[in-house]
């Protein structure tokens, strides 16, 4: 049997751009202490996803370029993989991004959001590519926010390239008069949490979604198995470290590999 242990960061929404990058530098040690290969981190959470009521200070690049650095530093220090949702300057525009470090600290690439939600476009520019990636054993593609759960063929472009994990970044905040889940998907609740068991057993891969912790959110950090069943949530609003042990054996990618298009 080939595992893999994830740890997926369930943490409040930063204070500040600095606030961020201390909120990732005491998780990537935590996840090491708990002896993970890979850590992941919500959507943008460095410095800050821009929106749902959310300004962060103007993009700074020289913060990013020190915020990465500090990333990699740590990453190297715990001798664990790390996924770190942020955001990069790409030609002129900003784009919602993973940046992906290697255990050593090494920069093994970047996964930006190609398929962004309408509300964004003001904001963010699209990506264009999508790779995937590889730490000992595992493979894994990123796949972020919006473009997971409404674009399937996003998690299944990385599974039919040998992607035993999708990773999902997001950041999912409760909404006025929206309803606030105690158990994992339920069925008064919207399609979120439904989407990604969907998405693991359509491609009969492990697919690990991790969101900010937030009050009343309609959606939390949570693995699933490649038959499309829970393995593991966090519970609702509670910061803290999600951590799965993965048998890499059972992600056969059997369902993705027969799509013909």
């Amino acid at each position: 049997m080939t595992t893999a242990r994830i740890a997926l960061a369930n943490l409040p929404y930063p204070a500040s751009p600095a606030d961020s990058v201390a909120r990732v530098e005491q998780a990537v040690a935590a996840a090491g202490a708990a002896r993970a290969d890979l850590v992941c981190f919500p959507e943008a959470y460095v410095p800050g996803y821009r929106g749902l009521g959310h300004q962060p200070p103007p993009p700074d690049p020289a913060f990013l370029e020190g915020a990465w650095r500090a990333a990699s530093a740590a990453a190297a220090r715990a001798g664990v993989a790390v996924v770190l949702g942020t955001e990069r300057p790409v030609g002129g525009g900003l784009r919602l991004s993973a940046l992906v470090l290697d255990r050593d600290g090494t920069t093994l690439g970047w996964q930006d959001k190609v398929q962004l939600d309408p509300s964004e476009d003001a904001t963010y520019a699209p990506g264009d590519a999508r790779q995937v990636f590889r730490v000992g054993p595992l493979t894994f593609g990123v796949v972020i926010c919006h473009e997971g759960w409404r674009y399937p063929e996003t998690v299944r472009w990385a599974a039919r390239r040998g992607a035993q994990l999708v990773l999902h970044p997001h950041l999912h905040e409760a909404e006025p008069g929206g309803f606030h889940p105690t158990s994992f998907g339920d069925p008064r609740n919207t399609f979120h949490e439904k989407a990604a068991l969907c998405r693991a057993a359509e491609n009969t891969c492990f697919f690990a979604t991790v969101n900010c912790a937030s009050p009343g959110s309609g959606t939390t950090s949570a693995v699933a198995g490649p038959d499309g069943t829970l393995r593991a949530h966090q519970p609702y609003g509670e910061a803290g470290l999600l951590l799965a042990d993965l048998d890499l054996d059972e992600a056969t990618l059997r369902l993705a590999s027969r799509c013909r298009s």
